[in-house]
């Protein structure tokens, strides 16, 4: 007589569930909500001891009512990290690439237009990284940025070189935030960007770098940094920091991503 069979559909249940939980829990860490979500956890465990192991039925009802109504607390409580759950779904190199076929089928690659977008941004990176003067410039790709662009002062501009850099000038009333570009055009600068809370930042690294960060923890965009402090230029990408660029591996970069 058999009293538990395990089969190969078994283990993977058992792994897909751990890679969720370590997910989840990896996702409250960044976000600082590691307490909470384990206060969850320990509810939920309680839960089904309650009503699976010793079917305690008053209790049980009343847990089940309190869980019915705690999903509706969970989304509104955990918006953000569900928000950012969803798109590193929807991020996945394989939907990426499903995009850009479509795109593809739509409309051929402009390689001139997207030099013409670049070009100006690496040349005014290198001439601020030697004057040491700090900038953040957020490229936008398929997530849009139309709420980041309503926090600072809109400009509609075609890209330029002169223009970046006047931008950030120390004295000008816009080098503070973030410049947005979009649609091969400068859309707005001064512009407020999420911040990371991220512990795996480098301590040496300041604000415009969790700025840039916590812009690609919420959208597909490429965020160029360039530092006050020691006019090193940085690129953040997919939640992840390329340090200490020369122009042509800010070009390279660029030009693959863009592409």
């Amino acid at each position: 007589m058999v009293f538990f069979e395990f089969g190969i559909k078994d283990v993977i249940d058992i792994l897909l569930v751990a890679m969720m939980l370590f997910y989840v829990y990896r996702l409250m860490k960044e976000s600082r909500s590691l307490t909470v979500f384990m206060g969850i956890m320990i509810f939920i465990v309680l839960w089904l001891v309650v009503t699976q192991v010793l079917e305690m039925k008053l209790l049980g009802s009343i847990m089940n009512k309190v869980v019915s109504v705690g999903v509706i607390g969970l989304v509104i409580l955990f918006q953000e990290e569900i928000r950012k759950f969803l798109y590193n779904l929807g991020g996945h190199q394989r939907m990426r690439a499903l995009r850009r076929l479509f795109a593809n089928a739509e409309k051929g690659s402009d390689r001139e237009q997207i030099k013409q977008t670049i070009m100006p941004i690496v040349m005014s990176c290198m001439s601020m990284s030697k004057k040491r003067i700090g900038a953040l410039i957020v490229i936008q790709r398929g997530t849009p940025l139309d709420d980041i662009v309503a926090t600072g002062e809109r400009i509609d501009a075609t890209i330029s070189q002169q223009l970046i850099e006047n931008i950030f000038f120390k004295n000008s009333p816009l080098h503070d935030g973030a410049m947005i570009i979009a649609n091969q055009r400068i859309k707005a600068a001064a512009c407020i960007l999420p911040v990371s809370h991220s512990l795996h930042i480098p301590k040496e690294l300041g604000l415009r770098h969790r700025a840039a960060l916590g812009i690609t923890h919420e959208s597909d965009s490429i965020a160029i940094v360039v530092s006050e402090e020691t006019g090193g230029i940085s690129v953040a990408i997919r939640s992840e920091f390329q340090l200490r660029l020369s122009a042509e591996k800010l070009e390279s970069i660029l030009t693959q991503e863009l592409a």
